[in-house]
């Protein structure tokens, strides 16, 4: 697809932690497997200070929630909304600042802070504060620019543990950990150009040192439109690589949605009234455990008619979604599982007999749709209602709205786009200053950016650009760094970083147990040479293995005290003699099998160079 061409347009908000402590108290940033106490609580929508309700506030009430905050060890009154904000963490400032910079953008004269009605249970007090830091920033992709329109400083939601029918678990270790928002204007026009900016943006932050790492720190929201289309905010992309999927799968769904609303125009469909109606009596003897399990349970049949709306349900032909997707999430809000619809039935246990009962009941015509929903009667009757309205709007085209990304690279809808009604000013935090003073000695503080870093690693360690872009994308150059010019070899101190490590982890060990005081040990006892660099991931792994962190016990435990040439050399004697036909039979060829058999027996022993250097002298020896 041509995506230039079709005119897409994306814009990206990256959201990253900050490691400086968390902004509006003194409480630990660490995210905790167990809890203390918990406590309850419900939260309402407000208006703005315009006298205004956010309409995506007044669907999260409708939802009638309640939500049960964990409060773990360094949990405080602030988190629990009991107690003021703090002042603002001024190390969370400055590390807005110098993204700031890095980004060319203008700071503000005086950060305020701000209150964003947020009562989807996130926050404890019911609104999430965030204020402006900078704006007129930029980005540099490849050959073309980003402009960076904001640059914001928030805190981030409690994390979600569980959600059952009417209560949502949070705990509120991640509660308040600073976070910096990078907005950029619709100037991305590709899926792999999103990708592009994202993984520049991450980039220059990880060089600020002043970011948390691992899953969640990071997180995209993806703004997308096409001509026609509408602007849709993909909220909370955790990878990467999914980023352009989720792109491409937003351009299919909208240009779905949009062939969707052509044929409904050229049907003349119009505005349908929420005409619900009962049909129980028709199921009474289903086979449909969806419908069965409902009816037992005391619930109701209810369905409602989508005139000429057939055939625009189901998926088409290539997979992509269309309108029984966003009519079943739009019913999920309800509170209900789901929906059937004509364009999948009969099907699920429903049979043909029982559909055609439901559309002479409906009073349908061929080009006609219905959906149905089997829960308790109020619950479906207040989903239907929202099915017709989603259907009503799919008449105009795409609405624009929030969704949530799925691990698959699809999305589903959440909310509507919140608007400006959701903002109004907070009270109990006060402005902070931003002087010249101020930004002078952030200035005189600025990180090496990647590239020169990259540039400065190949020249001084002799590493490939790759290893050195992996390292600093890996946040382990620092490590790397230290090591390389305490130790020399930094060949050695790469692979074990970006190789011996990652393979360790991958086969199922636990490798937080070496520590950079392990490293330093093991590189000075290889340097001493008391082992051959050949058996590092052996070394490695006994001490996992063993939770023991002693390098000399590991080289005993396996046997691989270095051995002088003259065993190299009767090692090597021995193969040659073993195998004289083979290396007549080969030639020189035959040195990669014998360094195989070689490395077996003297792996950790002795340099692999060395033992390559002797084979060869053997079997030419012997083939002169």
């Amino acid at each position: 697809m041509d995506y230039r061409t079709l005119g897409l347009k994306v814009g990206i908000e990256i959201h990253q932690q900050l490691s400086t402590g968390k902004l509006f108290c003194e409480c630990d940033s660490t995210l905790l497997d167990e809890h203390e106490s918990e406590f309850v609580r419900r939260l309402r929508p407000t208006q703005s200070e315009m006298g205004e309700i956010d309409k995506a506030a007044l669907e999260e009430a409708e939802r009638k929630l309640q939500f049960r905050y964990q409060t773990v060890g360094c949990s405080c009154l602030v988190e629990a909304d009991e107690e003021p904000p703090h002042n603002a963490n001024s190390l969370a400032i400055e590390a807005a600042l110098e993204m700031s910079l890095l980004l060319g953008a203008t700071p503000v004269d005086e950060i305020h802070f701000m209150r964003k009605i947020v009562i989807d249970g996130s926050n404890t007090c019911g609104f999430q504060r965030t204020a402006l830091v900078a704006t007129g920033g930029h980005l540099e992709v490849g050959d073309k620019r980003v402009t960076i329109p904001s640059i914001c400083l928030e805190e981030d939601a409690a994390r979600k543990i569980s959600e059952e029918e009417s209560e949502v678990t949070y705990r509120l270790d991640r509660l308040g950990i600073p976070l910096i928002e990078i907005a950029t204007g619709p100037d991305i026009s590709t899926p792999d150009e999103a990708r592009q900016v994202a993984f520049r943006l991450g980039t220059l932050l990880r060089a600020t040192r002043k970011v948390r790492r691992g899953i969640g720190t990071i997180r995209e929201d993806l703004n997308i439109s096409i001509p026609g289309g509408a602007r849709v905010e993909i909220k909370g992309a955790q990878e990467l690589k999914l980023v352009p999927v989720y792109v491409e799968t937003e351009v299919k769904r909208q240009l779905a949605l949009l062939e969707v609303m052509d044929a409904l125009r050229r049907r003349g469909a119009a505005k349908i009234e929420p005409d619900v109606v009962d049909a129980s009596d028709l199921f009474a003897s289903s086979k449909c455990r969806v419908i069965s399990t409902a009816m037992s349970l005391g619930g109701t049949i209810l369905g409602v008619k989508l005139p000429k709306f057939a055939g625009t349900l189901a998926k088409t032909d290539e997979g992509v979604t269309r309108l029984g997707s966003e009519l079943a999430a739009h019913a999920r809000v309800a509170g209900v599982k789901g929906l059937f619809h004509s364009d999948e039935l009969p099907g699920y246990g429903v049979t043909e007999a029982e559909v055609e009962e439901l559309r002479e009941r409906l009073d349908l015509e061929s080009d006609d749709a219905f959906a149905i929903i089997a829960d308790d009667e109020t619950r479906a009757r207040a989903a239907l209602i929202r099915v017709v309205a989603r259907a009503n709007v799919a008449i105009d085209g795409v609405p624009e709205e929030t969704r949530d990304p799925l691990p698959d690279g699809t999305t589903v809808y959440s909310r509507p786009l919140p608007g400006k009604h959701r903002m109004y000013p907070e009270t109990d935090v006060p402005p902070i200053c931003v002087n010249e003073t101020v930004l002078e000695g952030i200035r005189l503080n600025m990180p090496e950016l990647p590239e020169e870093k990259v540039d400065r690693f190949t020249e001084e360690f002799g590493i490939s650009p790759d290893q050195a872009m992996a390292l600093i994308d890996d946040g382990l150059d620092d490590e790397f760094e230290l090591l390389a010019d305490l130790l020399g070899n930094a060949q050695v101190v790469a692979r074990i970083f970006l190789q011996v490590l990652p393979e360790l982890s991958k086969d199922g060990l636990d490798t937080t147990l070496i520590t950079m005081d392990v490293l330093k040990t093991l590189l000075e006892k290889l340097r001493e040479g008391a082992f051959a660099k050949e058996a590092i991931p052996d070394v490695l792994a006994w001490m996992i293995r063993n939770e023991d962190a002693n390098v000399m016990r590991a080289i005993d435990g396996l046997g691989i005290s270095k051995v002088g040439k003259d065993a190299v050399n009767e090692v090597c004697d021995r193969i040659v003699q073993e195998r004289e036909d083979f290396i007549r039979e080969r030639g020189e060829a035959s040195l990669g099998p014998l360094m195989g058999i070689a490395m077996r027996e003297l792996r950790g022993k002795a340099d692999g160079k060395v033992i390559s250097e002797v084979l060869t002298e053997r079997i030419r020896r012997l083939l002169t």
